[in-house]
């Protein structure tokens, strides 16, 4: 299903962002590999939100530099009207995006929940849309749902439809926003497993999560957030595993040892 030569390779250069008076990005930089997955970590109003949903430009960043493959856009030169939401708009379309709620539309069916963006916002063949929504529901486990209503789905196979509704929309980049938050815990292992299977596919991927063992598990490159700033970014074994700064420390210890 997935043609991994098509994933791409993020830069992200000196991007910030405030909201009023609050500064909440303070010039992030990294890049991502292409075919790789990359975890965001950190405190509630570290930014590592703000920061996934700049790549969507679901948030226009203040200035700094987004490339997703051959698709840059400088944010402190962004034109203005039209010309600059032609730029915006060419970014957003290289990746596709997992909130942490799933936003299904409850009077359509999981078929047509899927079909909508291929065939209303990317104007492809209802058919071709049709038949990649029924690979994909076989690919996250639920080929068997097509035709049933959000209402009569768990929370985890809602968001594995969400999941597969990114997909569809045959993105460059998958962004999750914390896709487990609003699980039961008992459901958080399914979905958190198809996230791991597309990682191992080959898709590019930047994941906000608090579950530290899956980020150490799935991620190419752990970026450990602190108002606004990376504060340390490695592989999982050297963030996750021996992080070097005091406040990486403090935070792991918070979530793993609570107690």
């Amino acid at each position: 299903m997935t043609d991994t030569t098509e994933q791409a390779r993020i830069r992200v250069h000196g991007l910030e962002k405030a909201f009023g008076d609050h500064k909440v990005l303070r010039g992030i930089d990294f890049e991502s590999a292409r075919g790789t997955s990359t975890v965001l970590l950190g405190p509630s109003g570290s930014g590592k939100t703000t920061v996934l949903r700049s790549l969507n430009v679901l948030e226009t960043p203040d200035r700094g530099v987004i490339g997703i493959d051959d698709v840059e856009v400088d944010f402190s030169r962004l034109p203005p009207g039209k010309a600059g939401r032609k730029q915006s708009g060419r970014l957003r379309a290289q990746s596709g995006m997992v909130f942490q709620s799933h936003n299904l539309f409850p009077h359509r069916t999981v078929l047509e929940n899927i079909i909508e963006g291929p065939v209303i916002a990317q104007k492809r063949e209802y058919d071709e849309a049709v038949a990649d929504a029924e690979a994909l529901l076989d690919q996250v486990g639920l080929g068997d749902r097509a035709n049933a209503y959000p209402s009569q789905l768990s929370g985890g196979q809602q968001q594995r439809v969400g999941i597969a509704r990114a997909l569809a929309l045959k993105p460059r980049v998958v962004l999750f926003d914390e896709p487990t938050s609003a699980l039961d815990p008992e459901l958080v292992g399914e979905v958190l497993a198809v996230i791991k299977d597309l990682a191992a596919e080959g898709w590019t991927t930047v994941i906000v999560t608090h579950e530290i063992r899956f980020a150490e598990q799935v991620a190419d490159q752990v970026l450990f957030l602190d108002s606004g700033v990376i504060v340390e970014q490695g592989t999982s074994a050297q963030v996750i595993g021996d992080p070097r700064e005091e406040r990486t420390r403090r935070f792991l210890k918070r979530i793993l040892d609570p107690g």
